[in-house]
């Protein structure tokens, strides 16, 4: 299969001074990706929608995402 490029969002929830993930949803465009980060970080910790390009067939992925939008308490890793 050819590169693509996934868009996801993923909220996190602060609990005893540890943010725990929740698991990450696909989005159809990097904007749903946008909107439904801002709609989490209104309910959770925080929120964050990042892109990352690979192969999907292959589990390829590139190492770094790319931050699209953050929103209150996220780990380090998507602070740009």
């Amino acid at each position: 299969m050819a590169r693509e490029t996934q868009y996801l969002v993923q909220g996190f929830t602060e609990k005893q001074g540890a943010l725990r993930g929740d698991p990450p949803t696909r989005c159809k465009s990097e904007d749903a990706a946008k909107r439904a980060a801002v709609l989490l970080g209104e309910t959770k910790s925080g929120a964050v929608a990042f892109s990352s390009s690979g192969d999907a067939d292959l589990g390829d992925f590139d190492d770094e995402p790319i931050v699209l939008v953050v929103i209150g308490q996220v780990p380090d890793v998507f602070r740009q």
